[in-house]
């Protein structure tokens, strides 16, 4: 009876209908094209050459090889359909304005952000490696230095929390929440509570979810309950029935920002599972980071600028400026925060994980929950291990999409040959997106190892630099690691024919999962 109830919620969801629609117009261009073909031997050939012509310039495209590898099966496997959904859903070329407007947003983020003095003062003559790693991402986002006057690492998403919840109790200007899951349960009714509160005492309150990554947890018209309760609210991308490759850009960062004083980032969403207040998928290790000083202008910036994007609201960035302290503590190191646009064309965070690595002298610990990596990346991690670096990458022994979990450790055997070490977190689910590094850099971040994070989303991290906090993420990867299996070279070649065959074509359409 439950599962007949839940059957017929879905198929009257939004989900389901906006992808009835969806599904209706493809299939509908699907007749029109076949119908078109059988008009005569010509005109099936002309559909042919369009396909040929699609594939040349996918070829010529400045893609991922990996992605033009995958289309161009699809177009040569289906020549009359594939030059078509090419075009629809492939086809990432930007519009001349959209690219103006990317472009536009990187300089505008260095007009309001001071220049990366930092990095040639201290960083570049400490550790020239480092310094050009921080030149690099200033340069690709606009984000500078900052010193890291206060941070403070979470191994869980419960510590972390509980410490947003006694942060926002203390707001008294604005709170802004920007992420990619909400669902209702206890971690959201007590965040919702004191955003209540929080708007009847005069402090603005702004809310920005991804509508794909809620579509199926919040009930439908939900954004109506929030809006009424005096919460401005961004619905990111709508979910619309048109084919087109819009739909693939989400919005996956996980950002809270109070006051401008204080700044969370990691991997927990706004859902039950992640504070281990229900199970799923066994206990769920995520990780984060709160920030605090003037590094949390870049998070404040980062999320106007992305509201600004999405609802084309004017906003006045001075006036959410926090005063910088005249005697601020001493710093603990440096940090650079910065966000990663789909809309630019460059991939900030995967190049600057290939530059942590390539670097290294003595380990590189990564955890991810997703290891769907291109060749570079998986020839980046092979050599540093047959260098002599400890290369260690812990992924979720459980799982929560089970051909992403196939892709993943497809990719075990030619690393471990290497060198590289593969754990598996048997606990549960592993979500949490770290990177560290020779007790000198680590990243913490929303952006998983796969490549929506790196191609489709919108993401963002924090990039520490001899702080304390680089201690702390090593730590935790070591402590989880005493409950994780390490897998063999024996155990990841011994594997049945109809798992390497699923692995193959898995790996095809890797770029599209």
């Amino acid at each position: 009876m439950r599962t007949f109830k839940k059957v017929i919620s879905f198929m009257f969801s939004r989900l389901f209908m906006v992808a009835l629609m969806l599904i209706a117009q493809v299939s509908l261009l699907l007749v029109l094209l076949f119908a078109f073909s059988q008009v005569g031997f010509y005109t099936y050939l002309f559909l042919n050459l369009i396909s040929l012509l699609v594939v040349l310039v996918i070829v010529s495209n400045n893609e991922h090889p990996s992605y033009k590898i995958t289309w161009i099966i699809s177009i040569l496997s289906f020549p009359i359909v594939g030059g078509a959904f090419y075009l629809m859903l492939g086809n990432k070329r930007l519009s001349e304005s959209m690219l103006a407007q990317a472009n536009q947003a990187i300089e505008e983020t260095k007009e309001h952000m001071p220049a990366n003095h930092l990095c040639d003062r201290a960083l570049m003559q400490a550790s020239p490696s480092l310094g050009l790693q921080s030149r690099y991402i200033y340069n690709m986002s606009g984000n500078p230095l900052w010193e890291d006057v206060d941070s403070t690492f979470f191994p869980l998403g419960e510590l972390m929390f509980e410490r947003m919840m006694l942060e926002m109790e203390q707001a008294e200007q604005f709170i802004f929440l920007e992420f990619f899951i909400v669902r209702p349960g206890m971690m959201w009714d007590r965040i919702f509570d004191l955003l209540k509160r929080k708007v009847a005492q005069g402090v603005e309150v702004r809310f920005m979810y991804d509508d794909i990554g809620t579509i199926r947890t919040l009930p439908k018209g939900y954004d109506h309950i929030i809006r009424e309760a005096g919460i401005k609210l961004c619905v990111f991308n709508p979910f619309r029935p048109r084919v087109n490759m819009i739909l693939n850009n989400r919005d996956h960062r996980k950002v809270l920002v109070i006051d401008g004083k204080a700044a969370f980032c990691g991997g927990i969403n706004i859902a039950d599972e992640y504070i281990n207040a229900v199970e799923r998928f066994g206990h769920w290790k995520d990780t984060g980071v709160m920030i605090r000083g003037p590094a949390v202008w870049g998070f404040t910036f980062m999320f106007l600028q992305l509201w600004q994007f999405s609802t084309g609201d004017e906003i006045d960035y001075n006036a959410y400026r926090t005063p910088i302290d005249p005697c601020p503590p001493p710093p603990k190191g440096l940090v650079q925060v910065f966000g990663d646009s789909p809309l630019d064309r460059v991939n900030v965070t995967e190049t600057a994980y290939r530059n942590i690595i390539s670097r290294s002298t003595q380990y590189v610990y990564i955890t991810s929950p997703y290891l769907v990596i291109n060749y570079e990346m998986e020839s980046v991690l092979c050599a540093a291990a047959e260098s002599g670096i400890d290369v260690r990458i812990m992924t979720p022994y459980r799982y929560d999409k089970w051909y992403v979990h196939v892709l993943t450790r497809s990719h075990y055997a030619r690393l471990i040959r290497s060198g590289v070490r593969i754990f598996e977190y048997t606990p549960g689910f592993i979500h949490g997106k770290t990177f560290v590094c020779d007790d000198e850099i680590c990243m913490v971040g929303t952006c998983n190892m796969d490549f929506r994070s790196f191609y489709l989303h919108f993401e963002c991290s924090a990039s520490f630099y001899g702080s304390d906090t680089v201690i702390a993420v090593k730590e935790d990867f070591l402590d989880c690691q005493q409950r994780c299996h390490e897998y063999t070279l024996e155990e990841v070649e011994n594997v049945p024919l109809h798992i390497r065959a699923l692995r193959a074509v898995l790996k095809v359409f890797a770029p599209l999962i």
